[in-house]
């Protein structure tokens, strides 16, 4: 059986443009021609465009190809096995993609689930989702960030003032605490500083002391954590990264 280089490229399910191609190159060169010198493909020649496009397929160039199906060492047997090598290389890759893509879609159709009107009832003229493009770029790769938009999606407003209720209680205690003059690194401020902790822990991510003391940081050399704490209580920005900082050490 002899086909000609259309029958061919319909196919394998590339152009006439590509046998022609592979051809001039002596990548792929036909068996025969017809009486008018059209070329004419075997089942040889055809085997041999099967190898050409699988190597294709997962990107080598056409001068690496020539050099694996012409090389004199390697036998049929030997292709199947570094074709079965190469498939199973990329089967990994692409799993690894598509978990990647998927958590990716995971937390895109997640986030803060209100409508307007319940957002600012419980977030009042603070936009929650000012920084998502700015925390899912430094965070978007961390379990944490997956664990904390998985979270949050099934969060009703009832949630939110729930959270939000809490926090407020904790800022008032803390603030008593400044006020009363116990120091920083005291029991009573790590106390507090735990309490932090398990705030985080309980409405967004398991936050292990070790990241609870890289939040710390960030409450004095972020200018947005440092104001949130300040308006709170002239202060408390410092007062409580020294707290944290006390908190992580008596539990390292």
């Amino acid at each position: 059986m002899s086909y000609s280089v259309g029958q061919v490229a319909g196919v394998a399910g590339v152009t006439v443009r590509a046998l022609h191609h592979y051809d001039e190159i002596g990548l792929l060169s036909p068996s025969g021609r017809s009486h008018a010198g059209h070329r004419r493909y075997d089942d040889g020649d055809l085997d041999r465009l099967q190898q050409i496009l699988f190597y294709r397929e997962l990107g080598f160039p056409l001068d690496e190809v020539a050099a694996l199906l012409d090389d004199p060492d390697a036998d049929p047997q030997e292709h199947l096995r570094r074709q079965h090598d190469l498939l199973t290389d990329r089967i990994a890759r692409l799993k690894e993609m598509a978990a990647a893509v998927e958590q990716a879609m995971e937390a895109k159709k997640m986030g803060i689930n209100l409508t307007p009107e319940e957002k600012f009832e419980v977030f009042g003229d603070h936009d929650p989702e000012q920084y998502d493009q700015e925390v899912e770029q430094r965070w978007g790769d961390t379990e944490a960030y997956a664990e904390s938009q998985r979270r949050t999606a099934s969060y009703t407003k009832e949630d939110w003032l729930r959270i939000k209720r809490e926090q407020e209680q904790w800022g008032e205690r803390l603030k008593a605490l400044m006020d009363s003059g116990a120091p920083a690194d005291g029991e009573a401020a790590m106390g507090l500083a735990e309490e932090a902790r398990q705030l985080i822990c309980g409405s967004y991510y398991d936050c292990s002391y070790e990241m609870h003391a890289c939040l710390a940081e960030m409450y004095v050399t972020d200018d947005r954590f440092r104001q949130f704490y300040e308006d709170i209580h002239p202060g408390m920005a410092e007062y409580l990264h020294t707290a944290i900082l006390a908190n992580t050490a008596r539990n390292a």
